[in-house]
């Protein structure tokens, strides 16, 4: 019994000094444009000291944020996902010149409805975060757009 204690105790231990850092949360709004159209929009809130990297980074930096939408007969992507404007630095991680932003990020796609709602648009954002001293490995996320 002892034994079974003293295990649980260890196992306790380790598990209350592991942390999983999450320093992204995402949400998603839809807002309407017309009755054939509305703008998806992905935002990310980035806890304080890190920085979330924009979609168009240098070759050999970061991992840029991506969007992939899921094919749907429901509708019709038109351009490419925006971003907001963020902040461009000398990056001293990766020794160059790479956009990214703070507290918090926008992105919004443009689509064109081919049937009426409602309906959802799936997608998968993938990105990379990074405070001062560190960075984590790129991170995959579903996101869920709600067409009503």
């Amino acid at each position: 019994m002892k034994y079974i204690i003293r295990l649980l105790i260890i196992l306790w231990g380790i598990n209350s000094f592991s942390q999983i850092l999450e320093p992204v949360k995402w949400s998603t709004e839809v807002k309407k444009i017309s009755d054939a159209e509305y703008n998806l929009i992905a935002k990310a809130t980035i806890e304080p000291g890190w920085h979330l990297y924009s979609q168009n980074v240098p070759e050999d930096g970061p991992i840029p944020t991506s969007f992939i939408f899921a094919g749907n007969a429901n509708y019709l992507k038109k351009g490419n996902t925006k971003e907001e404007e963020g902040h461009t630095i000398d990056d001293p991680i990766f020794g160059m010149r790479i956009k990214y932003f703070e507290k918090r990020a926008s992105f919004k796609q443009h689509v064109k409805l081919k049937t009426k709602p409602p309906f959802k648009v799936n997608a998968t954002v993938e990105f990379m975060v990074c405070d001062d001293s560190r960075c984590l490995p790129p991170t995959e996320e579903e996101l869920t757009f709600e067409l009503e």
